[in-house]
């Protein structure tokens, strides 16, 4: 991982140079986490690929900028972060961005009495994450399936570092509740 870091350094320096390959590379290591990252707050594949596009291309309008290569995936995120908010002022004028519900991917998954396997354990929880609001949906994808830290995650959000927790154990503790069903009939059946 350190190895690879100084390679995205060293690419990043290159592209600022005007160096097109050595963007093109970035843009192929980092567009896949880039890319899901947006399809999980946005819940539609092309509004993701959209915005994936768009925000490569502001990366690279604005790599000068950047006075740290080594704080390139946060940035890279930011501007992810503000594409995807402006795409949901522009839909949604006259609605709060806190009260923007994520296109419904189709994928909502009863657990009565029938047994739960993994793609439906992955369903009801894709299902749970999009009954979060933007923000805390926001915050449990950037620490738990990008793997930031706390402090990146405040950089991105442009928040305190209190405000991103705040966001994170709330969506935790209401996935909790929202997953219980689920987890009871999962540990009936034995999957756990």
């Amino acid at each position: 991982m350190i190895f690879r870091a100084v390679e995205d350094t060293d690419l990043i320096r290159q592209a600022a140079k005007g160096n097109v390959e050595g963007f093109n590379l970035l843009v192929s290591r980092w567009e896949k986490r880039v890319y899901n990252y947006l399809l999980r707050i946005t819940a539609n594949r092309e509004d993701a690929l959209d915005l994936t596009q768009d925000t490569f291309l502001k990366a690279y309008q604005n790599l000068r900028k950047l006075d740290d290569p080594g704080r390139f995936a946060p940035w890279l995120y930011r501007i992810a972060h503000n594409e995807a908010y402006s795409m949901f002022r522009k839909r949604r004028p006259e609605t709060d961005v806190d009260e923007i519900e994520p296109e419904s991917t189709g994928n909502k998954v009863t657990v009565g009495g029938s047994s739960v396997f993994p793609i439906e354990l992955s369903l009801a929880v894709t299902s749970a994450l999009d009954r979060l609001s933007v923000d805390q949906r926001e915050a449990v994808v950037l620490k738990v399936y990008q793997g930031f830290k706390f402090e990146e995650m405040a950089e991105i959000l442009s928040c305190p570092v209190s405000t991103v927790k705040s966001r994170l154990y709330t969506a935790l503790e209401l996935l909790k509740v929202e997953l219980a069903p689920v987890r009871t009939s999962v540990n009936a059946r034995g999957l756990s």
